[in-house]
C-alpha cells in the first residue's frame, strides 16, 4: 500500500530542503581558498583546496555502509542525524586554530553529508516508481539552491567579515535545520511494501558481466564528476588569478553555475522519463563543449557561459540517478547507490586537490589565461567520455529484465496516477 499523495509531496519537499543543505557545505569553501591559505599560513594553495578534497572523500567513503543502513533503518533518522553532523563539522571549522584541526573538522562534515544521498535517492525512487526522473529532478532543485547559495553567501560574507564568519553561520543553520526536520519529517511509510528478502552484497548483481557494467559506469561518471568539481575549484583560482576578480565577484560567478539547474533538473529529468539515453547524451555533450571553451570566452561573458554550462551539466544528475535506480530492484537500491557514488565520488573529487596543485605549479604563468586552455580542454573530454556510463547502466537494466524509462504496466500506472510529483 502506497502512502497518500500529500505524504509523498511533503516528503519530496523535505528531501529537496535537505539536499540544499548537503550541497551548500560542498561548495561554501570554493571562494575561500586564498584567505584560508593566508590565515593558516599554508605553503601553497594546494593545501587549501585539499580541505574540499578531504571533505568529499569523507563524504564518499562511508556511502556503501550508509546505503546498507538506508535499506534497513529509518531514513528520516538517517537524514536528520546526517545534517546535524554536517553542520557541526562546519561550526568546528569556523573555530579551528590550525590546519590540522581544520582537516579534522572537514572530515566530520563530510561524514555527516554521506548520510543523505543513499537514503534520499532510494526513498524517492520507491515513492515515485513512475516519473522517477521528474521526481529526482524536483529534489535536484534543492541541490541547485544549495550550490547557488553556498559560494555567493560565503564570498559575500568573507569579503567583509573574514572566511570564518560564513562557515560558522552556515554550520549553525544546518544544525537548526536538522532540529526542524526532526519535528516536520515523515517516516518512510512506503517501507511497508519492501520485499522481505534482501540480497547479500555479493549478489547485488547476480552475474560478473553486470558487475563489470556497473563498475565501468561508475568510473565513467567519475570523469564527469572530476570535471564538474574542477569547474568549481579551478574556476575559483582561474577567476581570481587569471581574470583578476575579487573574492566577492568570484563567489557570485561560481553561484550562477547552479541557478539554471532550478529549471533544467526537473525539465530534463521529466523528459528523460521518455528516453534516458537520448537526453543524457544531449546534456552531457553540450556541457562538454561549454567546459572546453570556457577559458576562451571574454570576461563579460563569464557569467553567461557558467550559466549555460550549469544548465546542461547539472541536468545530468537526475537523469543518471533515475537510470541507476531503474537498473536494479528496489531491495538493493540504497546499497547500489552507495557503492556507485563511492567509486565515482572518490575518483571524481580528487580534482579539488589536483587542480590546486596544478595551478600552484604554474607559478607566475597562473596569471595568464592561455595557461589554462589545455586543462579545460582535457576536462571537456572527460565529460564527453562519461556518456559511456549511460550505455553501461542501460546494459544492466536490459540484462536484469527491468522495465525501461516510461514503460509501465496498467497496474503501475494506476498506482502512480494519484501520486505524481507536485508541479
Amino acid at each position: 500500500m502506497h502512502p497518500p499523495s500529500s505524504h509523498r509531496a511533503r516528503t519530496l519537499f523535505l528531501a529537496a530542503v535537505l539536499h540544499a543543505f548537503t550541497h551548500v557545505y560542498q561548495v561554501a569553501l570554493l571562494p575561500l581558498y586564498l584567505p584560508i591559505q593566508q590565515d593558516f599560513k599554508l605553503s601553497g594553495v594546494g593545501k587549501a583546496t585539499l580541505l574540499v578534497t578531504v571533505l568529499m572523500i569523507s563524504y564518499f567513503v562511508p556511502s556503501y555502509p550508509m546505503g546498507a543502513l538506508a535499506d534497513r533503518v529509518s531514513r528520516k533518522k538517517l537524514l536528520g542525524l546526517g545534517l546535524a553532523i554536517n553542520g557541526a563539522g562546519f561550526v568546528g571549522l569556523a573555530f579551528a586554530p590550525n590546519y590540522a584541526t581544520a582537516l579534522l573538522c572537514v572530515i566530520v562534515a563530510g561524514f555527516g553529508g554521506s548520510f543523505y544521498h543513499p537514503a534520499a535517492t532510494a526513498m524517492v525512487a520507491r515513492l515515485y516508481p513512475v516519473g522517477t526522473g521528474r521526481a529526482l529532478g524536483l529534489v535536484g532543485m534543492g541541490a541547485s539552491v544549495g550550490f547557488f547559495l553556498g559560494p555567493i553567501y560565503s564570498g559575500w560574507r568573507a569579503a567583509s567579515a573574514g572566511w570564518r564568519a560564513p562557515v560558522l553561520e552556515l554550520g549553525l543553520l544546518g544544525i537548526a535545520g536538522a532540529i526542524a526536520f526532526a519535528f516536520l519529517g515523515h517516516e518512510d511509510t512506503a517501507r511497508e511494501v519492501r520485499p522481505r528478502e534482501d540480497r547479500h552484497i555479493l549478489n547485488l548483481f547476480p552475474r560478473p558481466a553486470l558487475w563489470a557494467f556497473f563498475i565501468g559506469a561508475a568510473l565513467a561518471f567519475s570523469m564527469r564528476d572530476f570535471a564538474g568539481s574542477s569547474m568549481g575549484s579551478l574556476g575559483s583560482l582561474f577567476l581570481q588569478k587569471a581574470r583578476g576578480m575579487d573574492i566577492k565577484s568570484t563567489g557570485v560567478a561560481l553561484s550562477v553555475i547552479f541557478i539554471g539547474s532550478l529549471i533544467s533538473n526537473p525539465l530534463f529529468g521529466g523528459l528523460s522519463d521518455r528516453g534516458r539515453l537520448r537526453w543524457g547524451f544531449v546534456v552531457l555533450i553540450i556541457a562538454a563543449f561549454m567546459v572546453a571553451t570556457f577559458p576562451h570566452v571574454p570576461r563579460p561573458a563569464i557569467i553567461p557561459a557558467f550559466m549555460v554550462y550549469g544548465f546542461f551539466f547539472m541536468a545530468s544528475f537526475p537523469i543518471v540517478e533515475a537510470a541507476l535506480m531503474e537498473s536494479v530492484p528496489d531491495a538493493v537500491r540504497g546499497r547500489v547507490f552507495g557503492f556507485f557514488i563511492t567509486i565515482g565520488g572518490l575518483c571524481g573529487n580528487l580534482s579539488h586537490w589536483l587542480v590546486g596543485k596544478w595551478v600552484q605549479q604554474l607559478g607566475p604563468s597562473a596569471t595568464s589565461v592561455s595557461a589554462y586552455y589545455g586543462l579545460y580542454t582535457f576536462l571537456g573530454c572527460l565529460v564527453l567520455l562519461s556518456t559511456m556510463g549511460l550505455v553501461g547502466l542501460n546494459a544492466i537494466r536490459r540484462r536484469e529484465g527491468l522495465s525501461p524509462a516510461g514503460a509501465t504496466t496498467t497496474a503501475a500506472a494506476a498506482v502512480a496516477k494519484p501520486s505524481a510529483p507536485p508541479a
